[in-house]
């Protein structure tokens, strides 16, 4: 009969794997998150100044929005210095030219798309990844081809959804039109990480 000793690895290093283990599985269920409705969410006081962006009619008939056309928006407010903002800032506010920060951004993207009549757009709020130690926004849009991530702070255009795994863009809450959402999958991990995040969503910082 042959044994394995683990003593070499210390009980440290095995619960670090462990630890690591736990951790991957708990994002591949964030992944299939689904969202349920629900009358408030923890940011609903932060929002109030963009509510009504959110809410906006749209400006034209309902269309068909390329996607083309949505990674030119997302350049064009990826090309826009990154800074953080304590408050949310309206759309007007981050086409003036001046720094925004993932919040602006993202709400700027929901504004243009929604304005082309397409009312298939989340805004959403979460983390980054797994281990990011504050929040993030972005858009999440579901098309005839897929569901998309867009990220006008991050990324030069749009990634699908199914692409991306099960370590990034983990959900929390969502937003649409005055319609509210969590995650329900990532509910306990709200709970454990509201404490330390009360003050204004900070944003990952811009990519390298």
């Amino acid at each position: 009969m042959i044994t394995v000793s683990l003593a070499p690895y210390g009980s440290r290093k095995l619960l670090l794997f462990l630890a690591a283990v736990v951790s991957l599985i708990a994002a591949s269920c964030f992944a299939s998150s689904s969202f349920s409705t629900v009358n408030t969410t923890p940011y609903d006081r932060q929002m109030t100044r963009i509510q009504p962006v959110l809410c906006a009619s749209s400006h034209g008939p309902k269309q068909e929005v390329s996607l083309s056309l949505v990674n030119h928006w997302i350049e064009n407010l990826r090309a826009i210095p990154y800074g953080f903002s304590k408050e949310w800032k309206t759309p007007a506010e981050v086409e003036s030219g001046a720094a925004a920060d993932c919040k602006g951004k993202a709400v700027a993207l929901y504004n243009l798309i929604h304005a082309c009549g397409a009312d298939n757009v989340r805004l959403v709020i979460g983390k980054r990844t797994w281990m990011s130690q504050k929040t993030h926004a972005w858009l999440e849009w579901t098309t005839t081809t897929g569901t998309y991530v867009l990220d006008p702070t991050i990324n030069w255009s749009a990634l699908r959804a199914e692409h991306l795994g099960g370590s990034s863009y983990i959900p929390l809450y969502a937003y649409a039109g005055d319609r509210k959402y969590r995650a329900d999958n990532s509910s306990t991990f709200a709970q454990n990480n509201w404490h330390g995040q009360r003050s204004a969503i900070a944003s990952a910082p811009a990519a390298r």
